[in-house]
This record gives structure tokens, C-alpha cells and sequence, in this order.
């Protein structure tokens, strides 16, 4: 069985939300939004599951800050710091 990504389930709960967006501006039958609100919320369950419980290994670490952006680490060192307290 292969393996789906957890990003399907985020796309298909972000697309299910903006559809019930879209249905409650346009004034669509109440039992139509609620249902579907319902089964959002499962979704949403469903989707922090799936992501939270996913098999995703990565090297980074928040000193890589961000991947498109890559700086190099700063050392601070305040005014009166000693070394003992390194």
C-alpha cells in the first residue's frame, strides 16, 4: 500500500474550509454548512494526526533559520558576560 503524504490531507481540509467559506457568503441552505462544518472539524483531527504521527526525518535545526534564506549563527556576547558561564 503506498504511503500517502500528510500534505494531501492539509489540501484537502484547507479546500474543504474555504468551500464552506464560500458556501456560508453565499447564503447556501443551513443544513448544507453544517454538515460539511462537521466534517471539517473531523478533518482537521484527522489532518494534525496524520501530520503530527508522520515518519519525517530532517538534519535541520532551528540555527539553519529558514531554508530559502540561510544565515550563519551569530555568537552575542553581552558587555559584563564571563567566561565561566560558558
Amino acid at each position: 500500500m503506498k504511503k500517502v503524504s500528510p500534505m494531501v490531507y492539509v489540501t484537502i481540509t484547507t479546500l474543504l474550509l474555504v468551500t464552506i467559506m464560500v458556501m456560508c457568503a453565499m447564503g447556501f441552505p443551513f443544513n448544507w454548512v453544517f454538515y460539511l462544518t462537521v466534517a471539517g472539524q473531523i478533518l482537521v483531527v484527522l489532518m494534525v494526526y496524520k501530520v503530527l504521527t508522520d515518519d519525517y526525518e530532517t538534519d535541520k535545526t532551528f540555527e539553519h533559520f529558514y531554508e530559502d534564506r540561510p544565515i550563519q549563527p551569530v555568537e552575542v556576547k553581552a558587555e559584563n558576560e564571563e567566561e565561566k558561564f560558558r
